[in-house]
């Protein structure tokens, strides 16, 4: 949802205050409708923001937007003649957040914002943090791939999406201020920070989960890959000044390789968490099970017990995450937010159990990095003395790295692999299958005796159910919440936990869903 047809301003008053250079153009007093970067959405009155993407250029179709009703239209490339005002800016792609944010009357200055980035554990922290903040009585928003909530209001954002676009991400803010909210917590990707997609939400708080091996296929290097995420750190030091107070606090894991740069780079007031003894706020006293997990939260002037139902030591550093933002930076009373974090059962294909009555654990999990997939791994493996049986794929026009890595880590922890389809998109899915096969192998692993390439996910589930026993874990991997699968350019509906029960109910002979239909399945 792009554009906000009750609120009508003009192009001069979203130029207000814009912080970057203009290059041609006169921002006039135009009433403007709303903000769209697709000319097929374009409504009259609203303003086109032309941008270069991957395999199209926006500016080359600025008259088919002025043909819809385009009032005015914003690129970086100097036109002229156009029968709208037209504005050049120097990147039309970072000029969207901050025109996006003033049509909405900028309402991130309104708000208390804490961003929250990282490679594994973002979704999570974001909710735990959540969670904790209703527990302590503020009134507080949330932003994450999985959904949105504003007030009683949830929007499910878990359709293949990374950090919202900037329209919809002021749109959401600004929803949230007239709600009443007072907070939000905003779950920000390297891919949103790339793209400028969250610049002009005035971050207060900035929380790091972790940085390891992801999207280098389009960051180039981890280096660079780091520097996306540390813009949130960076960006702490932009904030204006609020009427509620902003304390531009900087969460960093202290067990992390990103720790050391960047607590060099963030600005302004720091506290690490972590398991080490030299963080701010640490974990000792840790205990796992099946059931969940429990420590001592100690920080310099408190010590609480932390119970909570998420299962793993990478959601103990979560809850430390989350608890640091809080107590840290926010006053919550340290009490409260181990209330905030008990509360919390678990979020959507996040180490999700499907139960049926069978004799054997079965889970899905988001798991789509090599790191994730080994925490994972690691996981389960304390929740059992039997087998466990991993299925998982690796994504199409992705870093391809990943598909060996992925192989090589599952061979070296799980006792049996399931290589199947994850999004193939216009790659070749035998191709993808054979690079990660080839990982396998080069970790002592053997086709058909531990591990097994099976290209339709349906039938890879249907595979690994029958291998288990009694006892032992089945996991699928790496689409999690996720409500659909790209093959091609055509997004095919699939959810990993459909799959899992109709695999489960044709097992056990019950009723139950039947088989989500991919290209890959064969026809009987």
């Amino acid at each position: 949802m792009n554009t906000d047809t009750t609120n009508s301003v003009t192009l001069a008053t979203i130029f207000g205050e814009f912080p970057l250079k203009m290059l041609a153009g006169d921002p006039d007093n135009t009433r403007i409708s709303g903000i769209v970067m697709d000319n097929r959405l374009v409504q009259p009155g609203n303003v086109f923001v032309a941008m270069k993407g991957g395999s199209a250029d926006g500016h080359d179709f600025i008259l088919d937007a002025i043909q819809r009703g385009a009032a005015a239209v914003v690129g970086d490339k100097a036109i002229s003649g156009l029968s709208v005002p037209y504005v050049q800016v120097e990147n039309s792609r970072q000029a969207l957040t901050w025109l996006a944010a003033g049509f909405h009357g900028n309402p991130g200055r309104r708000l208390t914002v804490i961003g929250v980035t990282g490679t594994d554990g973002k979704t999570t922290t974001c909710n735990l943090l959540y969670q904790i903040l209703l527990a302590a009585g503020f009134k507080t928003g949330l932003i994450s791939t999985v959904n949105t909530v504003i007030g009683d209001e949830l929007l499910d954002t878990g359709f293949h999406v990374t950090t919202p676009d900037a329209p919809d991400v002021q749109l959401y803010l600004a929803r949230m201020v007239t709600a009443g909210l007072t907070h939000v917590v905003l779950e920000t990707t390297s891919h949103g920070w790339a793209q400028y997609r969250v610049d002009a939400c005035e971050f207060d708080i900035g929380v790091v989960t972790n940085i390891t091996h992801e999207h280098l296929d389009q960051h180039g290097s981890y280096e660079n890959y780091r520097a996306a995420k540390a813009r949130l750190f960076q960006s702490l030091q932009r904030t204006l000044p609020k009427p509620q107070g902003n304390p531009r606090l900087s969460v960093l894991n202290r067990d992390d390789s990103s720790y050391e740069t960047l607590s060099r780079i963030a600005p302004g007031p720091q506290v690490s968490y972590g398991l080490d003894a030299a963080a701010d706020v640490r974990a000792d006293s840790i205990s796992y099970s099946p059931e969940g997990i429990h420590f001592e939260a100690v920080g310099h002037s408190f010590h609480v017990p932390v119970t909570s139902p998420l299962v793993g030591e990478f959601n103990a550093s979560n809850c430390l995450a989350a608890l640091a933002a809080a107590v840290c930076g926010l006053g919550v009373d340290p009490e409260i937010a181990a209330g905030g974090i008990a509360r919390m059962a678990g979020v959507p294909g996040r180490m999700e159990r499907i139960e049926l009555g069978q004799p054997f654990a079965a889970i899905v999990d988001f798991a789509h990095t090599p790191n994730a997939l080994r925490v994972a791994i690691d996981t389960v493996r304390r929740m059992t003395k039997k087998r466990v049986i991993v299925i998982f794929g690796s994504a199409g026009l992705r870093d391809r790295e990943k598909r060996r890595m992925m192989a090589e880590v599952a061979t070296e922890l799980a006792d049996f692999s399931i290589l199947t389809a994850e999004d193939p998109r216009s790659e070749s899915l035998n191709g993808i299958l054979e690079e990660m096969a080839a990982g396998a192998r080069s970790k002592g692993g053997e086709e058909a005796r531990t591990f097994w390439r099976i290209p339709d996910r349906g039938e890879a589930i249907r595979f690994g159910i029958r291998l288990a026993q009694t006892g032992d874990i089945v996991m699928a991997c790496g689409k999690g919440h996720e409500q659909s699968m790209c093959f091609g350019k055509t997004e095919y509906p699939w959810d990993d936990r459909t799959a899992m029960r109709a695999a489960l109910s044709e097992l056990i002979h019950i009723p139950g869903p039947e088989m989500p239909s991919l290209p890959t399945m064969e026809k009987k």
